[in-house]
């Protein structure tokens, strides 16, 4: 059976895990551990939600989304920052119901829409969420500061 649930502190071990699996089948890393999902996401200010996906217990992936808000739109919606799937769990609707899952445990937020990221280049996910409805958000691509740059802005 298929159950969707929000995520609890002790499940903080599991997502970073998913999140470590994630980033290796990109040839990447991720720079925070389980003590930084556990303060940002399930301490006194929670900053994301996160919702997982299990079959008989055995965690299959997740969602992990945060408020987002639209000056332009004047409206809250959810924002999922990462969401993944075992390759084995994937093709069985399950990244729709994941997605439904975060809509259904954000509804305090009152979201009248959803943005996501994705990587030009991964045309399987950009195909999945146009069958969905996604469409490019507009012409304008993601920027990030970071790192020295960063420091820098924050000095006087």
């Amino acid at each position: 059976m298929i159950r969707y649930r929000l995520a609890e502190v002790a499940d903080a071990g599991l997502i970073h895990a998913m999140l470590s699996e994630m980033a290796e089948a990109e040839g990447s890393r991720i720079g925070g551990g389980v003590a930084a999902l556990q303060q940002h996401g399930f301490g006194a200010a929670p900053r994301f939600r996160v919702v997982l996906v299990e079959e008989r217990g055995i965690a299959l992936g997740f969602c992990l989304f945060l408020p987002e808000y639209s000056s332009w739109r004047g409206a809250m919606g959810v924002f999922v920052q990462d969401i993944y799937l075992s390759h084995a769990a994937r093709g069985k609707g399950l990244g729709r119901g994941l997605l439904a899952a975060a809509l259904a445990h954000a509804q305090d937020w009152q979201p009248q829409f959803m943005a996501l990221m994705v990587k030009r280049s991964n045309v399987l996910a950009i195909g999945f969420y146009e069958t969905l409805g996604f469409a490019l958000r507009d012409a304008s691509d993601p920027y990030i500061l970071e790192g020295e740059g960063l420091t820098a802005l924050m000095q006087p």
